[in-house]
């Protein structure tokens, strides 16, 4: 077998290796089914086992009242962007918050003004997206039908800390970077929605969690594939779902809850893994240099700069060199960025941390 690498890319992202090799046992033909999991009907009594127990999990994990539905959709976030103002904002006559807080709000909030009335509650740019709002900092139209936020931002690695308040009105969440990374309170959210390729499975699926009630909202004269009340009335088989798909976020949970039972002491992991990062970025005296302000850090995403563009090229190359890959930052913005998802093992992060210090004692004297 090759030797795997540690993976720090940003999506697709690294896979639990346990997870990896019983998909690879299994792949000729599922236990008991005689078939591959490529192969099988979407509306097998082996794939509708499949799909309950991915969402069994989710449910456990995430602690999902029975009044909230849980879809396994395809289109990944963006698809997102626009299904939920052409369900709960187009022709309403009501307005919708947005919290811009990088890239991808940005572009959410930009889909849904093709929609309605979207009203900016606040808008990072001022300080290059290096944050997220203070709950006084945020100006929530009162009439607002709901409160869109993305929970941690992958570019520029910023994460809330805990949901907004909102006074009641429900939240939007793109929580792609960071859902089963730690404990979500669902009662504060209307819709929930991730795709896969982070923390959940490979790309190709997208989980949405919506409160039933949202889903008297939905327009009839929407097509049936972009209407919530179809798709959940349908249990996501309108059309054929990406089975493969569906069946990784089965094994990934099944693996969350194996190895940590819930999401707390995922979060505690987490954390220790980030800060481990964030510790050695500060023990270097400026010579690494964190986006995120304080207060504001991701533990999913940490994105950092070197002191110019020639040493971050060369940093890149020699961490590659170790077997440490996709530390490149988005192309947007360049630097670097190291994404330690679930799936990405203590000692992985403890082999960058040591890179990262050794590279520092070896190039600090070059920079002027």
């Amino acid at each position: 077998m090759a030797q795997r690498v540690y993976n720090f890319s940003p999506g697709p992202a690294v896979l639990p290796e346990p997870v990896l090799e019983e998909a690879q046992k299994n792949l000729m033909a599922l236990p008991g089914v005689g078939m591959s999991i490529l192969e099988i009907s979407h509306r097998s009594a082996a794939f509708t086992e499949i799909i309950q127990g991915a969402e069994r999990n989710l449910r456990t994990l995430l602690q999902i009242p029975e009044d909230y539905a849980v879809l396994f959709l395809q289109g990944g976030a963006k698809l997102q962007f626009g299904m939920v103002p052409m369900n709960f904002l187009r022709n309403t006559g009501g307005k919708a918050s947005y919290i811009v807080s990088g890239t991808w709000s940005k572009q959410a909030a930009a889909e849904a003004a093709g929609q309605g009335t979207v009203h900016v509650a606040w808008d990072g740019k001022a300080t290059n997206y290096d944050r997220v709002p203070t709950d006084d900092q945020l100006s929530i139209h009162p009439e607002s039908v709901y409160v869109y936020l993305c929970s941690n931002e992958t570019i520029a690695g910023v994460q809330f800390p805990r949901e907004p308040e909102t006074n009641g009105i429900p939240l939007v969440c793109d929580a792609s970077s960071e859902l089963l990374s730690r404990p979500v309170d669902i009662r504060r959210y209307g819709i929930l929605f991730a795709c896969a390729q982070k923390n959940l499975g490979p790309a190709g699926v997208t989980v949405v969690i919506i409160r039933k009630d949202f889903l008297d909202r939905c327009p009839n004269d929407l097509p049936v594939m972009l209407n919530y009340r179809q798709l959940a009335e349908n249990k996501s088989l309108l059309n054929t779902p990406p089975v493969f798909a569906v069946y990784m976020v089965k094994l990934v949970t099944d693996w969350v809850l194996r190895e940590f039972g819930n999401l707390q002491k995922l979060k505690e992991f987490n954390e220790k893994k980030a800060a481990l990062l964030y510790d050695a970025i500060a023990s270097c005296g400026g010579f690494y240099t964190v986006h995120a302000a304080p207060g504001s850090r991701s533990a999913m995403n940490i994105a950092f700069r070197l002191p110019n563009g020639e040493i971050e090229q060369q940093f890149l190359a020699e961490a590659k060199k170790v077997g440490l890959h996709n530390l490149e930052g988005h192309r947007s913005v360049g630097g670097c960025r190291a994404s330690i998802y679930n799936a990405m093992p203590w000692e992985g992060v403890v082999a960058l941390r040591d890179f990262m210090l050794q590279f520092y004692q070896a190039n600090r004297d070059k920079i002027g």
